[in-house]
């Protein structure tokens, strides 16, 4: 039985995945079923822009993109409705602490690893479909998305770099606290610019992945590897994808990184009137309501 690939989706921000979970978050409260509901097309619309999907690919991705949304839905949304209520709850006692934040970071890094590993037959038989061509759009499609990147957090001076960081921090905050006032924004930006500037060390990771994806599929292609044997190399590239936060040359790095953000959230809480905790409660809400109505197939 034939898979699909969710590699680079995967491991490609900070913003911690829950595959469509988090997708349809960012999509705002009022349209979460609705998104979810198509979630399925929009990851294959996904797949197909990275790779090309052949006539023959097409049928069994489309099904087993299915099969992966029936078992993630009965699974694991109730879940997820779970861990939003405990954030709830620390939100809502008003002395949230950065020790709480990391253990939230650590909850969610665990649900995606869960689901990276549930797809692991399934990442298999993909690999074991791609053709060489397809690799090559592949690598199109991964330099595409750097120079984006680049243009977009790269470019300009060192000010026009941050500017662009905390533009894109603050969409995330009002999406879950609503609007914030100037003096709330100020304090904001400075506990943003605070926070070391290395997007040349997060470009270097994601080629670095980029890189480990198109050598294991080339692999796999030349070598003609079986199902357990690639069945191997995919879970060995997961690991390696997902330990690299432990790995010695970036382990100070990445630990740096999760020690401010979580500090630059932290921050934003505390500076948070009763009526922004009250905007994100009741958002927080709607979205628990939908992930268990959701569940329940509706």
């Amino acid at each position: 039985m034939k898979k699909f690939n969710t590699h680079q989706s995967l491991f490609q921000r900070a913003r911690l995945l829950f595959l469509v979970a988090l997708m349809v978050l960012a999509a705002g409260c009022s349209t979460i079923r609705f998104t979810y509901n198509h979630g399925d097309t929009l990851l294959y619309w996904w797949l197909n822009a990275y790779v090309d999907l052949d006539s023959d690919q097409s049928d069994w991705v489309k099904k087993d993109i299915d099969n992966l949304f029936q078992w993630h839905r009965a699974t694991q949304l109730r879940d997820y409705a779970g861990l939003l209520g405990k954030m709830q709850r620390q939100l809502g006692d008003g002395n949230v602490t950065q020790d709480e934040l990391l253990s939230d970071y650590r909850d969610i890094k665990a649900r995606t690893e869960l689901l990276a590993f549930k797809a692991l037959p399934q990442l298999a038989d993909l690999a074991m479909s791609i053709k060489p061509g397809q690799i090559a759009q592949m690598e199109q499609k991964f330099a595409k998305n750097n120079d984006k990147f680049r243009k977009e957090f790269m470019s300009g001076s060192v000010e026009d770099q941050h500017k662009a960081r905390f533009k894109k921090a603050m969409s995330q905050f009002e999406l879950w606290l609503g609007s914030f006032n100037r003096d709330q924004e100020a304090a904001l930006r400075r506990a943003s610019d605070a926070r070391p500037l290395d997007n040349d060390v997060f470009l270097q990771e994601r080629m670095l992945r980029q890189k480990k994806i198109v050598a294991l599929l080339r692999r796999v292609h030349d070598q003609k590897l079986n199902k357990e044997q690639t069945m191997s190399a995919v879970h060995d590239l997961l690991r390696d994808m997902f330990d690299r936060t432990e790995a010695p040359e970036r382990k100070a790095f990445y630990d740096a990184y999760v020690d401010s953000t979580s500090k630059f959230i932290l921050t934003a809480i505390k500076l948070t009137t009763p009526e922004q905790k009250q905007h994100a409660q009741k958002r927080m809400q709607g979205w628990i309501n939908d992930f268990n109505a959701l569940a329940q197939g509706k």
